[in-house]
């Protein structure tokens, strides 16, 4: 009489971290009759999704095969361009460092603090992501116009006037940036252990200087995915700059506003400034792939 064949025992397989349970193995599934790929997904889905991909991948590859490539550095060459470009970057810049300045303590006290109407408040912080920028210039011009609710008292009080200067880009840039990088500072907050700055706290330290020695350093990734991605929305900005600043070339005139004006008289400049807003997201995503795009 044979031996009898050994059953496996399930309890020494290894645990699946998730169920607890024993570790199945991945079963790879080919194409077959059902219209399904190697990895499971239906051709349904598969369909769609090309479209999609398409979609979003034509216009981008449309704008880069209609360039005028030979014209192209004659085109970079006009001084105005040089005057979008610099004052594109200098507002985009300024404006990051106001939702810097501003932004990170807001999102500590969405992330840190408890307090009545907490989730109203995130949902005003976060509603410049929703609005229409144009909404937003016009709200803009409201409270800080020079008949704004807040604008008169600076135009009397102090002679400062916003609206239709180069400081009144870095304002609305600002505007609809900060949303930004308040979510993205407050995500990484809410993963921080919070037991490091009350260890801090109990040694004797203030809570601004565990926020500053112990916090700070926790969530600088964050902060700089979070700046980052502020800079390019300040930089592309354009709804809101051009109803609260205008557009006048050398003081209001940003990238944007230049490839507007151009559209209507030289498509082949619009053509020549949109590849440099083109080229300056893709350096953006490129810093970024570290921390978002190869995570899975």
């Amino acid at each position: 009489m044979s031996d009898p064949v050994p059953t496996p025992d399930p309890s020494a397989a290894p645990a699946d971290p998730l169920t607890g349970g024993p570790r199945r193995g991945r079963v790879r599934r080919r194409t077959g009759a059902g219209g399904r790929l190697r990895n499971g997904a239906p051709l349904p889905l598969l369909l769609p999704a090309l479209a999609g991909l398409a979609f979003l991948l034509l216009p981008l590859l449309a704008l880069v095969v209609r360039a005028p490539w030979r014209s192209l550095p004659e085109q970079l060459a006009k001084p105005e361009v040089w005057q979008a470009l610099r004052l594109s970057l200098v507002s985009a810049t300024a404006a990051t460092a106001v939702s810097l300045l501003l932004g990170v303590p807001l999102a500590w006290l969405l992330a840190r603090t408890r307090f009545r109407g907490r989730g109203l408040v995130r949902a005003l912080v976060t509603l410049p992501l929703v609005l229409p920028p144009v909404v937003g210039g016009v709200a803009l011009l409201m409270a800080l116009g020079r008949n704004g609710v807040v604008g008169r008292y600076l135009d009397s009080w102090f002679g400062v006037t916003l609206p239709f200067t180069t400081a009144g880009v870095v304002v609305a840039e600002a505007f609809v940036a900060m949303p930004f990088l308040v979510i993205s500072v407050e995500g990484t907050l809410r993963a921080a252990d919070p037991r490091y700055e009350e260890a801090a706290t109990t040694l004797g330290a203030s809570r601004f200087t565990a926020f500053r020695r112990v916090t700070l350093p926790l969530i600088a990734p964050g902060i700089a995915a979070g700046a980052v991605l502020a800079w390019a929305r300040a930089l592309g900005e354009f709804g809101a700059t051009i109803t609260f600043a205008g557009n006048f070339p050398g003081r209001t005139q940003t990238m944007p506003l230049a490839v507007y004006l151009a559209l209507q008289s030289d498509p082949d400049a619009a053509i020549a400034l949109s590849l440099v807003l083109l080229a300056v997201s893709i350096a953006v995503l490129a810093g970024l792939r570290d921390r978002w795009l190869t995570a899975s």
